[in-house]
């Protein structure tokens, strides 16, 4: 009897995704545990494996195809002894009963972070990809490009932030047919682009609307002096093995940990029965991707010392941006992280990640006028402004909390009792 192949759910809130490319063809023999495709969802592009072994009977889901249904038949096995000819092949897909969606409290998964940062994060990419220092391409992209001798320079991209995506590869092959078709007119406006939207860009966009609907936002802002933190810092350096290399942001996780031990009422989520809170810091931090965000996990950060930080802050930006996250590394989190400071970005406002209770907006450290003693004098000053879900965090609770982390970014030293 025929074993069918269905699409996989790849993390928990998966409801479809793209085919992006077959790593078997019809007729080859299939193992268990071999990996026969690959599979694009709104966060990564993943490996997936066979459970069964036969022969490829027949592929019913073209690579490239998008928004292909969670348990959608793709493919078919024939088993040992039957003859992939003789047997009768559905001709397309045909999708199963969706699997229910699992509750928050089983399978909870973050949300995207703020729209302000996706806005800064465009302005930085925009500028790099004008200024011709370098070719922007998604990693599917690139690897198309390579696979078909493409010279990706030559190319002209229609993805976020004019980066090549999959679909201007595909353009290319078909004879420069451009994948985006016109925007349309509007009064007073002509040219220009559409782009359709990406299923991470769907998946910001329901989320971060679902965050500003249901969670009533409130904001605390507070200055923090720095530089008694970046001598701190640059002295560690010094000390640091070979390969460790600690930012400001590693400082800015581990006082967020440090805090939220302290005041641990912030370290939570609120559900329609109560709210949950956590025991360990589980600390989300934003990373751009072509066309969005998405919020790696660091587990137990007060756990960590900051060379661990360090490198698994690293490691997991790197993995994210490459699309290779699994998906327990992006669900789950009891507070979310968001630095714009490397832009230059002195302080903004950031959408809470649903349903954590809270989220940190860092600014970049400046040379402000503070006044000591009556005196007047320079300090490098850092805002951080905290947006609270006023259903589980209240107005002082917020600040006790921001007491807290500016104790700890001011008085570096004490972070590490």
């Amino acid at each position: 009897m025929a074993e069918e192949i269905r699409m996989p759910a790849l993390s928990p809130t998966m409801t479809e995704g793209t085919l992006a490319k077959w790593l078997v063809k019809e007729g080859d023999e299939i193992t268990a545990g071999m990996v026969i495709a690959e599979i694009e969802t709104d966060k990564a592009t993943m490996e997936v494996e066979a459970v069964d072994e036969g022969t490829l009977a027949k592929i019913l889901v073209a690579e490239g195809t998008q928004n292909v249904a969670v348990n959608s038949l793709i493919a078919v096995l024939a088993e040992e002894g039957e003859n992939p000819a003789s047997l009768e092949l559905p001709a397309a897909a045909t999708p199963a009963p969706a699997a229910p969606a699992p509750s928050p409290v089983a399978a909870p998964t973050p949300a995207p972070v703020a729209a302000p940062e996706v806005a800064s994060v465009s302005s930085a990419l925009s500028s790099a990809v004008s200024s011709g220092a370098r070719v922007f391409a998604s990693p599917l992209a690139k690897r198309l490009a390579a696979q078909n001798d493409i010279n990706l320079s030559s190319l002209t991209g229609s993805g976020p932030y004019g980066r090549i995506i999959k679909a201007d590869i595909d353009a290319a092959l078909a004879g420069g047919i451009t994948a985006s078709a016109p925007a349309p007119a509007s009064a007073g406006s002509s040219g220009g682009r559409f782009v359709p939207h990406s299923a991470m860009r769907r998946t910001i966009a329901t989320r971060l609307q679902q965050s500003k609907q249901d969670a009533p936002h409130f904001y605390l802002s507070v200055d923090c002096e720095i530089d008694t933190l970046l001598a701190a810092r640059k002295a560690l350096n010094e000390k640091a093995p070979e390969g460790v290399k600690i930012s400001v942001n590693d400082m800015v996780i581990r006082a967020s940990a440090m805090a939220l031990k302290a005041v641990p009422d912030v370290n939570g989520w609120f559900e329609e029965e109560g709210c949950r809170y956590f025991d360990t810091a589980d600390i989300c931090m934003a990373v751009a991707l072509d066309g969005g965000l998405v919020t790696p996990v660091i587990p137990a950060v007060e756990t960590l010392g900051l060379a661990e930080i360090s490198q698994k802050s690293k490691d997991l930006a790197k993995r994210a941006r490459d699309g290779k996250l699994a998906p327990e590394e992006y669900t789950g989190g009891g507070f979310t992280i968001s630095n714009l400071g490397m832009f230059g970005v002195k302080e903004f406002l950031a959408v809470i990640n649903p349903p954590q209770g809270a989220i940190l907006a860092v600014g970049a450290g400046t040379q402000r006028p503070v006044v000591k003693d009556g005196q007047l004098s320079i300090a490098t000053v850092m805002t951080v402004t905290l947006s609270c879900d006023h259903r589980i965090v209240d107005g002082a609770l917020g600040a006790q909390w921001l007491q807290a982390f500016k104790g700890y970014i001011e008085q570096p030293v004490t972070m590490l009792l």
